[in-house]
């Protein structure tokens, strides 16, 4: 039997379990992402708005991103213990610089003339961050939610050896196997193709929120009610 028809196999005799672990390994990734886009937009914002503090921001998350992913399992299983919640943390922590730095980055490259006419108009700070910044700056800001989720699909996979199940569990137990191609890539194509269609579906959400998307949008439909 040869190795595509041992993963035919194995996916009709697992499926459901496989299934299991898909949506096991996908929610640790979103998780992990969600809560890094909590602390991370805001912190984007407050350090675009208060530059002095950039560098301080930036040093810390890219000393963090410097860690070996297995490091950071390793020590975060000895505070946390064994599980999912190791791997979320872990994720949490690796998405910050993408999440910070592109939404820094969205903020600081507004022109100055589209703030200062929100100001004309009598807008408050607050108004200027939420009608002006905010819209301009989301595309941005989903490029880097993209980057963060594409790459915590792939650090979810080493999970497995802290005891949070997912995908990596086949591609570990298939490479402790003695004929364990068709184990490894049941776990390995699942990984990938959620991997390639997060990156797809964020691609299409960032061209959509673009601000000369929603531009050609409102052009389109008044020359079509004209």
């Amino acid at each position: 039997m040869n190795v595509l028809e041992q993963l035919m196999t194995y996916y009709a005799q697992n499926g459901s379990y496989v299934m299991e672990e898909f949506g096991r390994h996908f929610l640790m990734s979103a998780y992990g992402v969600l809560f890094a886009a909590a602390v991370g937009v805001p912190a984007g914002i407050l350090i675009a708005h208060f530059r002095r503090l950039s560098a301080w921001v930036f040093a810390v998350t890219n000393v963090i991103q410097t860690i070996p992913a297995l490091a950071m399992l390793a020590v975060l299983m000895l505070v946390m213990g064994l599980g999912a919640n190791t791997v979320i943390v872990s994720l949490f922590l690796y998405s910050l610089l993408p999440i910070i730095r592109n939404t820094y980055t969205g903020i600081v490259s507004i022109e100055h003339a589209y703030l200062e006419s929100g100001k004309a108009m009598g807008m408050t700070k607050f108004q200027v961050l939420r009608m002006v910044e905010l819209p301009l700056a989301l595309s941005v800001i989903m490029a880097g939610l993209r980057t963060a989720l594409v790459i915590a699909i792939g650090i979810t996979a080493i999970g497995t050896f802290v005891g949070a199940g997912g995908l990596g569990d086949m591609i570990v137990r298939g490479s402790n196997a003695t004929n364990g191609t068709a184990i490894i890539l049941a776990g390995a194509i699942p990984t990938a193709v959620m991997a390639v269609g997060a990156d797809l579906i964020m691609a299409w959400l960032e061209r959509a929120l673009s601000p000369v998307k929603k531009k050609r949008t409102r052009a389109k439909r008044v020359q079509t009610a004209a």
